[in-house]
């Protein structure tokens, strides 16, 4: 039997990187694992590759900014697994244009809507059977830019993962006496596939020292699977050396700007 035997956990940017790590961890526990992804093709096929290894996986297709996809997703989950047992709130996206001065409106409020919205409106679906039931445990993978924003991820990006720390302390101080453990996995430079739209995307020898994907799955895994008496309300995961990143901050504060505010040559 394994930790999670029979739990239902639906994960979110569930395709690649830390998402799928994380499936994949928590399937081989026991969990009943539902795939969220933009595409469904990706996850179908980590779903099939769960189930050739023995475990339980759905795979579905869902746009998490929109109340009336995650609402229908959660009733699904409950119609056909049962009510959700563990949330992992891990899909991210970070903007293209990284200074204030320069990022518009509409590409501001995609940010806000997968890092922040979605949480909300996911916690919101799944809150009322957890409490109902008395336990229940939302997992939000914010990051260190919460605390310590600059250009490499953007405004928008640092913005939006402080707020979505701040939303996870709100349901941990909220409902914890309710049975509901709300953490924030708060994770470093991670090499992940949304480094490919950094402004200068770093080498694979700078990637190799990064923070991995399966590193944050296994502190996801660690939180899931403590007994639910306990609950980890943070947890911060970097790399253990501090690269330079002095270099990338500069092009990264032009990245989006206009041909007439560029600094002359």
């Amino acid at each position: 039997m394994g930790l999670l035997e029979g739990k239902v956990a639906v994960i979110t940017g569930a395709g690649t990187g830390m998402g799928r790590s994380t499936a994949e961890l928590l399937a081989a526990e026991g969990a009943h694992v539902v795939l969220v992804g933009r595409r469904l093709s990706v996850v179908e096929d980590l779903a099939a590759e769960i189930k050739a290894d023995g475990g339980t996986a759905h795979a579905r297709a869902a746009d998490i900014s929109s109340k009336d996809e995650v609402d229908a997703l959660v009733a699904w989950v409950g119609e056909t697994l049962g009510p959700v047992d563990i949330l992992v709130n891990n899909a991210g996206s970070a903007s293209k244009v990284l200074n204030v001065r320069w990022i518009s409106q509409e590409e501001w409020n995609e940010v806000m809507d997968v890092n922040l919205n979605a949480v909300y409106l996911l916690t919101q679906a799944v809150l009322p059977e957890m409490l109902s039931r008395n336990t229940g445990t939302i997992i939000t993978v914010s990051s260190l830019a919460a605390v310590n924003p600059n250009l490499l991820g953007g405004a928008a990006y640092g913005a939006a993962k402080a707020a979505v720390r701040n939303f996870m302390t709100y349901l941990h101080n909220t409902f914890r006496n309710e049975g509901l453990r709300a953490i924030t996995i708060l994770p470093g430079e991670t090499a992940t596939p949304i480094l490919d739209n950094r402004a200068r995307p770093p080498k694979a020898e700078e990637r190799e020292a990064m923070v991995q994907p399966e590193d944050v799955a296994r502190a996801i895994h660690l939180v899931a699977t403590l007994p639910q008496r306990t609950v980890v309300q943070e947890l911060v995961i970097a790399p253990t050396v501090q690269r330079d990143t002095s270099g990338d901050i500069e092009i990264s504060r032009w990245a989006g700007a206009p041909a007439k505010d560029l600094p002359r040559q």
